[in-house]
């Protein structure tokens, strides 16, 4: 795909726009000259012309051609995403269930039209303005109804306290996060693990001298039960001796990875306060968990699941992911039947998200993926009514580029089970600060809308390597905070 584009600085937004309707589709910004025979074309100009000016809007393939202009008083980003979006739909005969929306947090656009304008009216422009589809609107306010009693509790100077460990057993196939496999990692692991320690010891100082309460623990990463069990207990003997815990209402770990539990770790984790965990089996397929690169197995699963309810875990997550290679509507099914038989009282139900550096996309297996798009609809549609029948409620949504379907991820709980950190990280509501490699601690003005962000290095190595810059960094917490408190008085 070719996009030719002049007279206006919305390059961004116009890619973002182009992926929603061709998301494995290689995209290249150049001049239309260089597009080849029959290659995908789109074409967004605005001239202007005696302070007017005049939008023209042009997609082609072949033979095929349609457009749009028009001539307005103003340069719009607004106006030139609807008529791009239009003729998407009209090109394409296909109309998208998010609209035109491409960032990752719907719901928090949603609450933010729905303040500045009224319920009624907010949610009229995210319909209307957004075309947005009903049914995702739907899940957008049910999701907002489950959020409200949670934000509404926050106090000024609350955070969470995020703690990655970038490691796993094996990379899977669609995974690009910065994580890397537990064997490749070995030397640099116990650096990475004492540093670590040094960076929580840092911010628990910073918190204090700021006066900020903890309310949550979240250990994420990557598969933190990659670490040891001494080592799981240093760490989380760390942060219950640098933190104040009494204010603490959750501790999650993300165990993640059924072939890393043990009974002997999740002690670990229930002897030292740990109140919820995660068990991911993504799928209940052996066929599936091959394709995309898991070491573990269906049985694997229900095995962590029955270690997980012995050693007294009440409050497990599992996540999902709907659109993976070889898995069919049958297939997931049965994975999320045998899930809630299970036990599990929070389901993540991820659409499959295909990064450039994925080795799904390396090797060329996206445009087949794509073609799965109605089936992984009909996969999450099923989610949304078991879930629904099965007494949970939708309680945060995220959305990434290149979802299959163009869908979205959402956190499933039962009543009493919601994972308090997830609506903070995903509504932006609260401080989240992060500790560890490709961390990025969060800082939300409790006085108004303001976030600030401080980003971690994204690699292990570079974390080892340049550890005295993010100890630097982190101190931007305190300038910051100075920065919101400084307004009010």
């Amino acid at each position: 795909m070719l996009l030719y584009l002049k007279g206006h600085n919305y390059k961004f937004e116009c890619e973002n726009l182009c992926r929603i309707f061709f998301p494995y589709a290689p995209l290249r910004a150049v001049d239309i000259s260089e597009a080849e025979d029959d290659e995908l074309i789109v074409s967004a100009v605005i001239n202007e012309d005696n302070s007017q000016y005049i939008y023209k809007i042009d997609i082609y393939e072949g033979n095929k051609h349609i457009s749009d202009s028009f001539t307005e008083s103003v340069l719009s980003e607004d106006l030139l995403m609807v008529s791009l979006y239009k003729l998407f739909e009209r090109f394409t005969s296909k109309s998208q269930n998010w609209g035109l929306l491409t960032g990752i947090h719907p719901v928090k656009l949603l609450h933010q039209l729905c303040d500045a304008n009224g319920v009624s009216a907010g949610e009229r422009i995210f319909r209307e303005n957004c075309f947005v589809s009903e049914k995702k609107l739907q899940l957008a306010k049910r999701v907002l109804l489950q959020q409200k009693a949670v934000v509404d509790a926050l106090h000024e100077n609350d955070f969470s306290l995020y703690v990655s460990i970038p490691f796993c057993p094996t990379i899977c196939a669609y995974c690009s996060f910065v994580s890397q496999s537990i064997d490749g990692a070995k030397k640099i692991v116990e650096p990475y693990f004492e540093l670590l320690l040094s960076e929580l010891e840092e911010t628990s100082l910073i918190t204090k001298s700021l006066g900020l309460r903890l309310i949550s623990v979240y250990i994420g990463g990557g598969t933190p039960t990659t670490l040891t069990d001494a080592q799981f207990s240093v760490l989380i003997a760390k942060i219950r001796k640098s933190f104040d815990m009494g204010t603490c209402k959750e501790f999650t770990v993300e165990a993640g990875r059924p072939d890393t539990i043990t009974a002997e770790k999740l002690e670990v984790l229930k002897m030292n306060g740990v109140s919820r965990i995660s068990i991911n089996p993504q799928s209940m397929s052996d066929e599936v968990l091959t394709a995309i690169g898991r070491a573990h197995t269906a049985k694997d699963v229900e095995i962590a699941f029955n270690i997980a309810s012995k050693i007294g875990f009440n409050s497990i997550n599992a996540d999902l992911i709907v659109g993976l290679p070889k898995d069919s509507l049958d297939s997931f099914k049965y994975t999320l039947d045998k899930v809630i038989g299970f036990g599990a009282d929070n389901i993540t139900v991820h659409s499959l998200a295909i990064k450039r550096s994925s080795r799904i996309n390396m090797e060329n297996s996206g445009l087949e993926l794509h073609s799965q798009d109605d089936l992984t609809t009909e996969m999450m549609d099923y989610s949304i009514e078991t879930l629904t029948g099965k007494g949970f409620n939708p309680y945060y949504l995220y959305r990434q580029s290149r979802m299959a379907g163009n869908l979205e991820n959402t956190g499933w709980a039962k009543n009493g089970k919601i994972c308090n950190y997830n609506i903070y990280t995903m509504d932006e509501c609260n401080t989240v600060i992060a500790c560890g490699a490709g961390a990025v601690t969060k800082l939300k003005d409790p006085y108004s809308n303001r976030l600030e962000r401080i980003f971690n290095f994204k690699y292990p190595f570079e974390y080892v390597t340049r550890f005295n810059e993010i100890l630097d960094r982190k101190k931007g917490v305190i300038s910051l905070y100075e920065q919101f408190r400084e307004r009010i008085r």
